[in-house]
């Protein structure tokens, strides 16, 4: 399961799972554990208002193939047949939400292969958000560009959900959305050649 910070943790109100006798795998003690058994929650008298836990991302990929190593019958070398360098990328966010109660963490995206994700299209990603996220909600996220600025500050006043929380600078392993960019990206489109970006935007939602 993914690692939270210390901060973000004490601000949804959960705590780091207890470890068990040795040889023992860890184990969450009294309540039902959050976020797929790697957090619990604390107990009750202690955080009424337990929280999801949104950790957000932004990818791009382009249509020009990630070519990689692949089969093929002795003497018959593969061919990925494109063009030269095409510019353009489809454009990916990405949020991985852990509930407080539930045992499996949820994902949600949107892409688009016409743009990029604005602070203000940021914002409205998390504006749609909690609609199906009952409770207090906490995002955690890099210091990105995308995550600073008025459209943001502006959603923040106006909702006061989510309440955003800032991960540490070059830290991807605490943010398992970078976990999901990196299947995508070494997993599924190595020598992959899209027709546009449209086509590699379908293919994106098809995985994702």
């Amino acid at each position: 399961p993914p690692r939270v910070p210390a901060g973000v943790a004490h601000e949804a109100g959960v705590r780091p799972a207890e470890a068990g006798p040795a040889g023992e795998g860890a184990e969450a003690r009294g309540d039902r554990p959050a976020g797929g058994g790697g957090l619990a929650p604390h107990p009750k008298e202690a955080a009424a208002d337990h929280a999801h836990v949104v950790l957000a991302d932004e990818t791009g990929p382009p249509p020009n193939p990630l070519v990689r190593r692949s089969w093929a019958a002795r003497g018959m070398a593969p061919v990925l047949d494109s063009w030269g360098r095409r510019r353009g990328q489809v454009s990916v966010v990405g949020a991985v939400a852990l509930s407080p109660t539930a045992r499996r963490p949820g994902f949600d995206f949107a892409t688009d292969p016409d743009g990029c994700f604005t602070p203000g299209r940021v914002a409205g990603f998390l504006r749609d958000l909690p609609a199906h996220l009952r409770g207090k909600v906490v995002v955690a996220w890099d210091g990105g560009s995308n995550h600073k600025g008025e459209p943001i500050r502006e959603l923040l006043a106006r909702t006061r959900r989510p309440t955003p929380e800032r991960l540490p600078a070059d830290a991807p392993d605490l943010n398992p959305v970078e976990a999901v960019w990196g299947w995508l990206e070494d997993g599924k489109r190595p020598n992959f050649v899209p027709a546009d970006v449209h086509d590699l935007d379908g293919w994106v939602t098809e995985y994702l």
